[in-house]
């Protein structure tokens, strides 16, 4: 006789998302074509919606969020100069390093916050960087900006605070990309239309596969001469993917069925965050959560607090030394949710 056993609260990443059974009809049922020739109709689709939605010319459907931001700055960068990124950034710290390699430029680091308001770039830093080119210091080519900033519990930029970066980067001549991985919670969180954050942007990139609940794929956007380039290099990477569509015909029912649900993820959050606050004084301040991450300080939680936690069957993990991540999603409804509170405060209150 076998016990059934629960699976568990996942709280790693929205990446461990598994396709709706809308998405895997659709897969099962879409038509396909030869993507490398331009003859998947399916793909095309998806990228003329992607385009629209967030009102570029063009779009470039990708393997990955990585493949697509390594392609924005082999498009936008220029070998032998230097890209400003926030310290934290995805392309920065979780991207093997690949920029060196694949685009030829020295990404440089820019004071991104740590917790709480950080997230967002400073305009004078971005000033200083440039003034540096007169002083012997490397030439800056372009500009990378993350929304929402992970590291920052997800925190998403303001229209402010995106307006004054992107003028000082005009102002100095640089290319600007976005790396949108979880741009549709930053505009689900501000109650902005997606093109509103991207439009002063030369190109920007989502992923289908977090929020969005996709099983595979990202989107890189922008002007169409842009993205043609962007697909020359995506075929030099090995990212031909041929009869895509059975992937892009998830990617579209996420756009049309996945983005308002987003809120549900976002409250569950913060009241996740209220729980750690709680159980664990100093891990959190609820009040900055604002989308589906919650990063909370390890310095204000047990030592073993990932082992402790799956012993009560919550995974959750780490994203530095310093921070532990848990990540709302689609899989986690409101059961797994109190799951992962009892969890936190058993462990706060054995």
């Amino acid at each position: 006789m076998t016990v059934a056993t629960r699976a568990p609260v996942d709280l790693r990443s929205d990446t461990v998302t598994r396709p709706t059974p809308e998405m895997r009809r659709a897969m099962a049922e879409a038509e396909v074509g030869d993507d490398a020739y331009g003859e998947d109709p399916t793909v095309n689709r998806l990228e003329s919606l992607a385009a629209a939605l967030l009102g570029k010319e063009a779009a470039l459907f990708t393997p990955s969020g990585t493949m697509a931001n390594q392609l924005a700055l082999r498009v936008l960068g220029r070998p032998g100069t230097e890209v400003l990124c926030g310290a934290r950034a995805h392309v920065y710290r979780y991207e093997q390093a690949a920029a060196a390699g694949n685009a030829g430029v020295q990404l440089r680091p820019l004071p991104d916050g740590e917790t709480g308001d950080g997230g967002a770039l400073d305009p004078h830093d971005v000033e200083q960087a440039l003034l540096g080119q007169r002083h012997h210091l490397p030439e800056i080519s372009a500009l990378l900006i993350e929304n929402t900033h992970m590291p920052a519990s997800g925190r998403p930029w303001r229209i402010d605070e995106l307006d004054a970066v992107l003028q000082v980067a005009r102002d100095g001549g640089l290319a600007v990309h976005c790396d949108g991985a979880r741009l549709w919670n930053a505009a689900v969180a501000l109650g902005v239309a997606p093109r509103e954050l991207v439009g002063g942007v030369d190109t920007a990139m989502f992923c289908l596969s977090k929020g969005l609940a996709a099983p595979v794929g990202s989107v890189l956007c922008g002007p169409r001469a842009v993205i043609a380039r962007a697909r020359a290099e995506r075929s030099r990477l090995g990212g031909g993917m041929r009869q895509a569509g059975i992937l892009a015909a998830a990617g579209i029912v996420a756009l049309e069925t996945m983005v308002e649900r987003l809120a549900d993820d976002h409250a569950r959050a913060r009241a996740l965050a209220e729980t750690l606050a709680d159980a664990f004084p100093g891990s959190v301040d609820p009040a900055t959560i604002a989308t589906n991450i919650v990063c909370a300080r390890a310095a204000a939680l047990p030592d073993d607090v990932l082992a402790q936690l799956a012993a009560h069957e919550v995974l959750a993990g780490t994203i530095d030394p310093a921070t532990v991540r848990f990540v709302l999603h689609a899989d986690v409804d409101d059961e797994g949710l109190a799951r992962a509170q009892q969890a936190i405060t058993a462990i706060a209150r054995p």
